[in-house]
């Protein structure tokens, strides 16, 4: 890296990536910049946040909540500011490196304005690219902005990818825990109630994604996603299931070496090597002890007990708006098991009923997402109807 900090922009910086990057920016006061931090409504975080990190610019999403930021922020360097369209105008301010972290298909319209203005973006909202893949490494192409992967399976494949001779890849294997429910009983799986759904055995996430954990949905996403970041054909990108969530990917190459990153259970390692990339620096994470875990465990998905996995590929095979449907729709289904209105078994069944009911067009642009996210989810919220308890 030279002499020069490098310029930092945090979207979605009270979330747990967003804490998570700004624990390693501020070690490094040196080396980093902060010029905007966003949030959507946890203005006295968000306060916080930006006056530890000496940020320029802070903005909530929620502009209702502007004079709380404002005052939470009286006092400080930090500019205030609110609204969609602050943020937006924050997500292209030009940072060097912009780590792109709302949840959800919220997060697709600030992502677009990071690749307009910046040089790097690292992506750790994986339903952007699964709602508007091409539209998003499209527009990453012709602002020759680079996409820099945060999920640890494909920050794990991009580390072990070989970029300049792609022919040479046979397969990528995505590795999944298999969440708290890999070796229950269907009629165990029927009954589980939230609390057990977002109990991770191995990492500490949001209860959406730790939701999308327990179905392995999060790996359907995580298949589609793939499928746009690297130049492999869907049918040659496998799952596996690895309880101990210390292998995060493996890539496989044809003359059949397979090369796979391993780590600790801790996001910071993916977003330290993006910070960094392409060098690497310090963390603080907890290092690797293989003689303490002593042993490694695979196996193959079991389709009765995960259809999620199915039903993505079902998805990414239909191409077009399908992988956009099946975001939504998951994302309504698991917000109404979590409100205890359906069965933890009936999130895959919503997204696949929802998935054969609506088969719009391909989306041409970022509106026509959104107007399909939007009819995918009315959709989907009278599809829990039919599977309430």
């Amino acid at each position: 890296m030279s002499a020069a900090r490098k310029t930092i922009s945090v979207l979605g910086a009270t979330g747990s990536i967003g804490r998570s990057t700004l624990d390693l920016v501020t070690r490094a006061p040196d080396r980093f910049e902060v010029v905007a931090l966003t949030a959507n409504s946890d203005a006295l975080g968000l306060a916080a946040a930006a006056r530890g990190a000496n940020a320029r610019l802070a903005v909530i999403g929620d502009e209702a909540l502007l004079p709380a930021l404002r005052e939470a922020l009286a006092g400080s360097q930090v500019r205030a500011a609110g609204g969609r369209s602050a943020l937006i105008d924050a997500a292209r301010m030009g940072a060097d490196w912009t780590m792109a972290a709302i949840v959800g298909c919220a997060g697709l319209e600030p992502l677009m304005a990071a690749i307009e203005g910046g040089e790097t973006v690292a992506l750790a909202n994986k339903e952007a690219l699964v709602s508007a893949g091409a539209l998003v490494t499209r527009a990453s192409a012709l602002r020759q902005t680079r996409l820099l992967p945060v999920d640890s399976e494909h920050n794990a494949i991009f580390q072990c990818f070989d970029h300049s001779q792609p022919e040479r890849v046979s397969r990528i294997i995505l590795t999944a825990s298999g969440g708290p429910f890999r070796t229950a009983t269907l009629e165990a799986m029927a009954e589980a109630t939230p609390a057990q759904a977002v109990d991770h055995p191995n990492w500490s996430m949001g209860a959406k994604i730790s939701v999308d954990s327990a179905t392995l949905m999060n790996k359907g996403l995580e298949l589609i996603e793939a499928s746009y970041l690297f130049p492999i054909p869907p049918e040659r990108i496998d799952i596996l299931v690895h309880p101990q969530s210390v292998i995060h990917s493996m890539v496989e190459y044809v003359d059949g070496s397979v090369l796979a990153q391993l780590g600790t259970a801790d996001m910071r390692t993916p977003i330290a090597h993006t910070l960094a990339w392409p060098g690497r620096m310090e963390t603080p994470v907890e290092r690797l002890d293989l003689a303490k875990i002593g042993s490694l465990d695979f196996e193959a998905p079991n389709p009765e007990r995960f259809p999620a996995l199915r039903i993505a590929r079902d998805a990414l095979r239909l191409g077009g708006a399908a992988p956009a449907v099946l975001n939504a729709a998951n994302e309504v289904a698991v917000a109404s098991f979590l409100d205890g209105q359906i069965g933890f078994l009936a999130i895959a069944a919503v997204v696949e009923k929802v998935l054969e009911a609506y088969r719009p067009p391909a989306p041409a642009s970022i509106e026509d997402v959104l107007e399909v996210d939007r009819e995918s989810r009315r959709l989907s919220a009278e599809m829990t109807k039919e599977f309430a308890r």
